[in-house]
């Protein structure tokens, strides 16, 4: 285990990192607001346990070490990721285009769609890998025990953060929604500016730099 003041580091990095707005709090944020409470707390679902098992599965097995050495494939989960971001985003403002009728027949997104399209979310969601591959290592210390095991523990708690963080905000938006939803209207424009918002985000992750600092060495 990494000493008391690298994990109080480590921990005080994972508030800013999980205060700061990103592409999952924004899906789920849209999730909450035009699909309800329910909706967005199985998108949470998908981004906490079914990407979070696969992401710190491939942090255990040595991807952190591989991202190192090779730059390259960490550009192409973010060139992925972006791509992705700005095809939900185009789906949000097209789906925006028909807001005034959403409360009157649009069928509500499935729990396992809701899992999945999280999990899809944050398994290339370039913020979150960044963090997990290239700034979490900076806190593992070989003299400290197993590398496999202080990845899994300190991957763990930046992944289950996540239910704290995103389950609020589906809560929040949540509550939102209810009450957009008696003027139609104005979850339309919400859904054109997270649209707006989430094609933006995958733009600046496309054409910004992505290569991992190195590890630092304790």
């Amino acid at each position: 285990m990494p000493t008391a003041a690298t994990f109080l580091t480590f921990l005080a990095a994972l508030c800013l990192f999980e205060l700061s707005p990103g592409p999952d709090m924004m899906l789920v944020l849209a999730r909450g607001v035009g699909q309800g409470r329910r909706t967005a707390l199985f998108t949470v679902v998908g981004m906490v346990f079914v990407a979070g098992i696969v992401q710190v599965s491939m942090l255990v097995l040595g991807l952190a070490t591989l991202i190192h050495t090779y730059p390259t494939a960490l550009n192409v989960l973010r060139w992925a990721g972006a791509v992705y971001l700005i095809w939900l985003g185009v789906k949000m403002l097209a789906a925006s285009a028909s807001g005034h009728t959403r409360t009157k027949g649009e069928a509500p997104v499935s729990d396992w769609k809701a899992v999945r399209q999280g999990a899809l979310n944050s398994l290339t969601n370039p913020k979150s890998l960044l963090f997990m591959f290239a700034f979490l290592p900076q806190f593992v210390d070989p003299a400290r025990g197993p590398l496999w095991s202080q990845f899994l523990i300190l991957g763990s708690i930046q992944k289950l953060t996540g239910i704290v963080s995103l389950g609020g905000v589906a809560f929040a938006s949540g509550t939102v929604g209810e009450w957009l939803r008696r003027y139609p209207r104005l979850i339309a424009w919400q859904e054109r500016f997270t649209g707006v918002v989430m094609i933006a985000l995958g733009v600046r992750l496309f054409f910004s730099g992505g290569a991992p600092a190195r590890p630092v060495n304790r």
